[in-house]
């Protein structure tokens, strides 16, 4: 970009500007952050909901693996769109059990005080995990129509009709 700059500031001496700095950073691969992104939200997953036994680098072939330690400047080969079976079947079991974790924790807390998710989550209002699940189906290769079948059998099962029918 073209920066115009009045003549009074031309002859200003000083530390750069972070206009300049900004400018001669390199651009960042975008593909390369949204996978970085997909592996937080997994991460944060985990964490919240207590999952036990969840292998995080598991749901990634050997090229998405390898792409987690370089710099976010570099283009790497990132996985293409045919994947191991094998992958897909873990992902999509992890996928899963982050919705029945998510109802499981919503109805016991609804059961144990009355409390909405809200309530449960203090800090996280408006996260909804089934929602954020079905969203990281799509970019982990997984049928977002399958995540929110499961959520509804998981609404049946755990007594939820009202939610289940919405």
């Amino acid at each position: 970009p073209v920066l115009d700059t009045e003549d009074a500031w031309v002859s200003v001496e000083g530390p750069v500007s972070i206009v300049e700095l900004a400018l001669e950073q390199k651009r960042i691969h975008y593909p390369l952050v949204e996978h970085q992104f997909v592996l937080c939200t997994v991460l944060y997953a985990i964490m919240r909901l207590s999952l036990k036994g969840v292998k995080p680098l598991s749901l990634f072939d050997s090229k998405g693996r390898n792409a987690f330690f370089k710099d976010l400047t570099s283009i790497q080969l990132l996985p293409s769109g045919d994947m191991d079976p094998n992958v897909l079947s873990i992902r999509q079991q992890f996928l899963l059990r982050v919705v029945s974790a998510a109802v499981q924790t919503l109805c016991s807390s609804q059961k144990d005080k009355e409390v909405s998710e809200e309530d449960y989550f203090p800090f996280e209002k408006g996260k909804n995990w089934p929602t954020v699940a079905a969203d990281l189906a799509q970019y982990l290769q997984v049928s977002e129509d399958l995540v929110r079948r499961h959520y509804v059998c998981e609404l049946y099962s755990y007594g939820m009709d009202h939610l289940g029918e919405e």
